[in-house]
């Protein structure tokens, strides 16, 4: 069975998908998702934006269990939070700010619990292996079953506590750029 937008749609069946698949595969975390076309945001107005239909995914998904603890990759401090509580949105978010040999860049952690943003002030450090926060239910994660959205930004534009995760395929070129894979800070195999 594929992971579809009916699938997607029910908090409830998607996370038995993903637990059978983490199961079958004797895992604790699921992966994927980097520039995957994904028709499952057609039903929510915010992927509609100036005509463009915004449904290739710029992060990785990593779907866990609710509660399950979220690590900071590197050394980061806190750039914005905000819980975007749209529906099909990220709920709460954390965005840290990097620099790794004097190129400064930003890692995007959505979809985590309400919890995660209790203590969380602007410019707060964290380093290689800390607890960031704990993944969400699905009603908190705006419907969809608990995981975490880990995204790689370069230049946040301005924005604050939230950016695009998706984009249109007509704007692929500029988010390829400043959105590149999570997988060259992860090193996953």
């Amino acid at each position: 069975m594929a992971l579809d937008n009916k699938i997607i749609s029910d908090p409830t069946i998607c996370q038995r998908y993903i637990d059978e698949v983490i199961n079958r595969n004797n895992a604790e975390v699921a992966y994927g998702g980097y520039l995957e076309k994904r028709n499952l945001y057609g039903g929510y107005t915010y992927f509609e934006q100036e005509g463009k239909h915004r449904n290739i995914h710029l992060g990785i998904d990593f779907w866990a269990k609710a509660g399950t603890k979220v690590l900071a990759p590197m050394h980061g401090v806190v750039h914005s939070f905000k819980n975007n509580a749209r529906k099909g949105d990220y709920g709460p978010t954390i965005i840290l700010q990097h620099v790794l040999n004097d190129f400064w860049f930003h890692t995007l952690y959505g979809h985590l619990s309400v919890e995660s943003l209790v203590d969380i002030k602007i410019g707060m450090k964290f380093e290689k292996g800390n607890e960031l926060g704990t993944l969400g239910t699905s009603d908190i994660n705006v419907n969809y079953a608990p995981h975490l959205h880990f995204q790689i930004i370069v230049d946040m534009e301005g924005k604050k506590g939230d950016y695009p995760g998706v984009c249109a395929r007509k704007d692929l070129e500029f988010y390829r750029e400043n959105c590149p894979d999570p997988n060259m800070l992860l090193k996953m195999p």
